[in-house]
């Protein structure tokens, strides 16, 4: 049976969130187009990544072959807004070293299960083990490691060959699909900007906030970090309290009390409702973040605020702040503040913002599946 490779970061959830969307449109379209028209009769969807499973046990709506595996390095995160520069590298640097033997192993699972396209967000070892098995790969992202690891400069010359062996990798692609506030992509033979993937949720926010037991008529506000967390953030502390509430999602392990005005919600339990993140994200006022792509992405789809903090020296953070405001209403508060509980100025400033100057399209996943489709 043919099949179509997703080799998916594992850093953070950002890079899965937006794949998922991808192959969720992905699965639509083969199932509607149907055999004889363009589409092969059956298709596997394989997803190869160290990405928790459940995150794609969660929310996918088709069928997928999942493939733990580590296929890059990513960043090394100490939590969502702290980071180690030289750690990153030096993992990164160890990784590569040893790509070759990493591509014949992938080249050989490519292979035995007849592969026809590899789409990479964004390990390089995709696309070499995708050439190595004679498969075309595409990178679908809105940026490249090497763009990322020359932040670190002064970490570099302990590992002169990783830029290198990284664009060399990322040169054997097809073509770079290329999303909304990037950075990098160079050395691709062709390139192809696409509009932002995103999550766009259907769902009525009142409705969502009667399912979940969220005070109808309050501000409210959802922190969102990702999976790494943040250290020292009491949120029921929270100087706006009064005003609003906190909504805080937790898996059923984790749960921490907390108090008046945070509004536990459960996964399993909105999960279990038929309700996904997206609506969430629909039904609050304002997320409370670092940036990040899938988490801006989610909130131009949804019309949500969005409250963001710096997240360490990383060089997507620029790009992001300085285009978001394009098509975002959404303000900064600095982490002395944040971790202090001290919200409601930058809340304040945050309402009287600017409204958005531009609608940016958020269909990105419907057109890069009917990309993928075309190339299968």
């Amino acid at each position: 049976m043919p099949s179509v490779f997703f080799y998916i970061s594992g850093h953070g959830f950002g890079h899965a969130s937006r794949q998922i969307e991808i192959i969720n449109q992905l699965g639509s379209l083969h199932a509607h187009r149907g055999p004889g028209k363009g589409a092969a009769p059956n298709m596997t969807i394989v997803v190869r990544t160290s990405a928790p499973r459940w995150l794609f046990e969660r929310t996918c709506r088709v069928p997928v072959a999942f493939c733990a595996g580590e296929c890059d390095t990513g960043v090394v995160q100490v939590d969502s807004l702290r980071l180690d520069e030289r750690a990153t590298i030096a993992r990164a640097a160890a990784y590569h070293e040893a790509l070759g033997q990493r591509a014949d192993d992938e080249a050989a699972r490519l292979r035995g299960s007849e592969a026809r396209l590899v789409v990479a967000d964004a390990p390089p070892l995709a696309c070499v083990a995708a050439d190595r098995a004679g498969t075309p790969s595409v990178v679908v992202s809105n940026f490249t490691w090497d763009w990322i690891y020359e932040e670190y400069r002064e970490c570099l010359p302990a590992a002169p060959g990783l830029i290198p062996a990284i664009r060399s990798a990322y040169a054997l692609a097809r073509e770079g699909w290329r999303l909304p506030m990037h950075g990098g992509f160079n050395g691709f033979s062709a390139l192809r900007d696409m509009p932002f993937v995103a999550r766009h949720s259907h769902r009525d926010p009142g409705e969502v906030r009667r399912a979940l037991g969220l005070p109808p008529l309050a501000p409210l506000l959802l922190p969102s970090f990702g999976g790494y967390g943040v250290q020292g953030l009491d949120l029921s502390t929270l100087d706006c309290l009064g005003d609003c509430a906190v909504v805080v999602l937790h898996r059923d392990d984790d749960w921490v009390p907390t108090g008046h005005g945070v509004y536990q919600v459960s996964e399993s339990s909105m999960y279990g409702q038929g309700l996904r993140y997206e609506d969430i994200v629909r039904a609050v006022d304002v997320v409370v973040t670092k940036p990040g792509y899938g988490i801006i992405a989610d909130c131009i789809a949804n019309g949500t605020a969005l409250l963001y903090t710096s997240r360490g020296r990383f060089a997507e953070y620029p790009v992001l702040v300085s285009e978001m405001p394009r098509f975002l209403q959404c303000g900064f508060i600095d982490q002395e503040a944040l971790l202090a509980g001290r919200w409601r100025e930058a809340l304040d400033k945050l309402s009287s913002a600017a409204r958005p100057p531009e609608r940016a399209n958020t269909d990105g996943a419907l057109e890069i599946a009917e990309l993928i489709l075309e190339r299968m």
